[in-house]
């Protein structure tokens, strides 16, 4: 069958990583095969149908070796690398919530203080390193002093990840190294180009897909400059699709607000199923790009 077959390609990967967690509770061993990539778009609070998406890859015994993420994408990119599983990851929007008037600031460039959120992530990873996880993790964030984009993928993992999810006025950005540091998103929303040539098969996970919209809601001028950077991000990433083997994109997830945090849930099941929707073509691909050993001598 063909789902037996995908899960012999992951055992049989020359290069992979045996994640061990020490988490308690999270004690099973999951082989990550780095022949396949993965990378996690932008999205707010849409990002987390990403859990979803990754749900199902596990479901079908596909688990990426290598994972790009930016914002949203990032912090879930983290979790998976850390070795959480999607129960544990969905858990984390439950409980840790960003947005809690605990975290306001008003001497800061942002609406919530991103440095009153590292504690939050500290639970989660204790090591605070890339080194730490259980398989290569890129992140993207936004240089905002010279306006070029920045990638991470060694040192300290938390400052990395909350700057690549510092989303502008939202949140205040992060200084490392004497350079201020924002949302990943700003120059790159779906970073596929993180693993371009990195391995042989690479899968997409894009949560911001455009909205649907009648020229009746763009009567005003904050609905026309919103649709406008709508469109450019969207743009900006769909050009990019070319660069992955498959994309998963769950449409409907448009009707959720960036910011509203009382459908995490929900988001996650969305991502699932699309997932599932393209999980044939997946295993097709897989098959096609990662043959399984030869069995003679």
């Amino acid at each position: 069958m063909l789902l037996l077959s995908c899960r012999n390609l992951v055992a049989a990967a020359d290069l992979e990583y045996l994640l061990r967690s020490t988490k308690a509770g999270r004690g099973a061993t999951i082989r990550r095969n780095h022949d396949i990539g993965i990378v996690l778009s932008g999205g707010g609070v849409r990002g987390v149908a990403h859990i979803g998406v990754l749900r199902a890859l596990h479901e079908h015994g596909i688990h990426p070796g290598k994972v790009a993420g930016t914002s949203a994408g990032a912090i879930i990119g983290a979790l998976y690398a850390a070795g959480y599983d999607h129960a544990e990851m969905l858990e984390f929007f439950l409980k840790k919530n960003p947005l809690h008037l605990s975290k306001v600031t008003l001497t800061k460039p942002g609406i919530i203080d991103t440095d009153k959120v590292r504690a939050d992530f500290e639970d989660y990873f204790p090591d605070d390193s890339f080194e730490s996880l259980g398989c290569e993790l890129r992140v993207l964030v936004t240089d905002l002093t010279r306006g070029e984009p920045a990638i991470f993928d060694s040192g300290p993992l938390i400052q990395a990840v909350l700057a690549s999810a510092c989303y502008p006025v939202m949140f205040t950005p992060i200084e490392i190294g004497g350079r201020l540091y924002a949302d990943g998103g700003i120059v790159s929303n779906f970073p596929a180009e993180l693993l371009e040539g990195r391995c042989r098969v690479l899968i997409g996970a894009h949560a911001s897909e455009l909205r649907q919209v009648e020229a009746g809601d763009l009567g005003n001028a904050w609905s026309v400059l919103r649709r406008a950077l709508e469109v450019g991000v969207f743009s900006t990433s769909k050009a990019k699709y070319g660069l992955c083997d498959a994309v998963v994109r769950p449409s409907s997830l448009a009707r959720f607000g960036i910011f509203e945090t009382k459908h995490f849930p929900e988001i996650e099941a969305v991502g699932y199923e699309a997932a599932l929707a393209k999980m044939d073509e997946i295993q097709r691909i897989l098959s096609e790009k990662i043959p399984p050993p030869s069995s003679g001598g």
